[in-house]
């Protein structure tokens, strides 16, 4: 096996984890089930990590990354204005746990012991992400008032709306209410 092979078997299955915790929950979620979904031997799935905890951090923890590597690239980007950049990076963020999805969202946080530091660390980092981005435009404070606004209108958003393209939709409306227009 090439190490992209391995690479992308290591993907496999943390997203197959990741999809089997949201659906059946920690508890309720058996590392046989996890090496059905990701259709591998449960042996080989033991080989990759040596218990269901270690899984479901890996898990988590890989799509926080994940998460966050697209919200720093969106926002990085200047080929768009600062408004759509900020909501691009609210929806790799929030955006894809809306609806069906919202269950992953779900397992991550009713297990925030399992999961150690990144609980914090990861919104910490996404927030300073947004600061950073407004503080381009607007004096730091404000730029903090403004992100910490918008992330307690996502959260709110998040759970009112049942797709992704509304969660988008009501995103943009705050972010065109609360980001300063920039000159083109």
């Amino acid at each position: 096996m090439t190490a992209s092979e391995a690479v992308g078997r290591r993907e496999r299955v943390l997203e197959s984890a990741l999809l089997s915790f949201a659906r059946f929950g920690y508890r309720k979620t058996s590392m046989d089930e996890v090496a059905r979904a990701a259709e591998i031997s449960r042996p080989g799935l033991y080989f990759l990590f040596s218990s269901k905890q270690e899984l479901f951090r890996a898990a988590a923890t890989h799509a926080l990354d994940r998460d966050l590597a697209a919200a720093e690239r969106s926002l990085a980007s200047t080929a768009e204005p600062l408004r759509h950049r900020i909501v691009d990076a609210f929806d790799h963020w929030a955006g894809r746990y809306v609806g069906p999805a919202r269950d992953v969202e779900d397992v991550v946080a009713a297990n925030p012991d399992l999961l150690g530091e990144i609980v914090e660390t990861a919104p910490a980092r996404f927030r300073q992400l947004i600061v950073d981005a407004l503080a381009r435009t607007v004096d730091r404070r404000r730029a903090v008032d403004i992100a910490d606004t918008l992330i307690s209108t996502s959260v709110g958003v998040k759970h009112e709306v049942e797709t992704r393209e509304a969660y988008r939709r009501r995103l943009a409306v705050a972010v065109d209410l609360l980001v300063p227009e920039q000159p083109d």
